[in-house]
């Protein structure tokens, strides 16, 4: 069975927990991703995501250039080891409602599984392939 360390996102992306909500959703856009970590003092101290930009800043009405990321971010970043399934990070996020999980490898972030990069995989891996008529 295939592990999460062959999908997973390695290439961090990062923000500073004072950066504005603002800031941190042009990045998203402009770099295509759908969350970023949240760094303080150069330690990882939670992530912010594309839905916590919509449900706790804009539905909120909350001036997203005055509203810092570290006021809407999750924290603390839900984890799994890189060994583990990518049914286990497919169930793991179900459980906890998350859409983002942090990657560890012994003990230490690695990286980023999205749900999107759940669904990719198992589109790929998927029979029989659905085709067009």
């Amino acid at each position: 069975m295939s592990t999460l360390a062959e999908i997973t996102q390695t290439d961090l992306k990062s923000i500073s927990c004072d950066a504005s909500v603002k800031e941190a959703a042009t990045r998203m856009r402009d770099e295509k991703i759908s969350s970023l970590l949240v760094e303080k003092n150069h330690d990882l101290v939670g992530i912010i995501t594309d839905t916590d930009v919509v449900r706790r800043a804009v539905a909120e009405g909350k001036d997203l250039t005055r509203m810092s990321v570290q006021t809407i971010m999750t924290s603390p970043i839900a984890t799994i080891e890189s060994m583990r399934t990518i049914q286990d990070a497919h169930d793991m996020m179900g459980d906890l409602g998350v859409r983002h999980l942090g990657v560890t490898d012994k003990g230490k972030l690695s990286g980023v599984v999205s749900a999107r990069d759940l669904l990719v995989y198992f589109k790929r891996v998927s029979e029989p392939k659905i085709s067009q008529d």
